[in-house]
């Protein structure tokens, strides 16, 4: 059983940055797709950028493109998110998700979630 634990979301002022963390468990992760969501109040869970396990091949929502980076360290099983200049529309929950096979951005494709990590960015 995969588990999947997000930590290092908190509170922000506008153009901040903040590194949130993914500690994965409970299987091989080789084959595998690690994913950033975010889900805001009132709002529809969002796709943020994923990354492959194998090859790291990464991806990103056009919001976030060029402020965020997502890496991965294999050793410690652990996915990162670096955000940067950080706005308050990026306020939400960040969920870490993970998936076996080829890249996706829907969240109905992943099969493992982590509970979440909220980040908050006051303007």
């Amino acid at each position: 059983q995969v588990q999947l634990v997000e930590s290092g979301g908190g509170l922000v002022q506008t153009g901040g940055s903040l590194r949130l963390s993914c500690l994965a468990s409970g299987r091989t992760f080789s084959s595998s797709t690690m994913a950033w969501f975010r889900q805001a109040p009132g709002k529809e869970r969002e796709f943020v950028s994923y990354i492959t396990w194998n090859f790291g091949h990464t991806k990103y929502a056009d919001s976030v493109k060029g402020r965020f980076t997502i890496s991965k360290d294999n050793a410690k099983n652990t996915v990162y998110l670096e955000m940067n200049y950080l706005k308050p529309e990026d306020t939400a929950v960040y969920y870490c998700a993970s998936k076996y096979g080829m890249a996706t951005m829907r969240t109905t494709d992943f099969d493992s979630w982590g509970q979440g990590t909220q980040v908050t960015v006051s303007s």
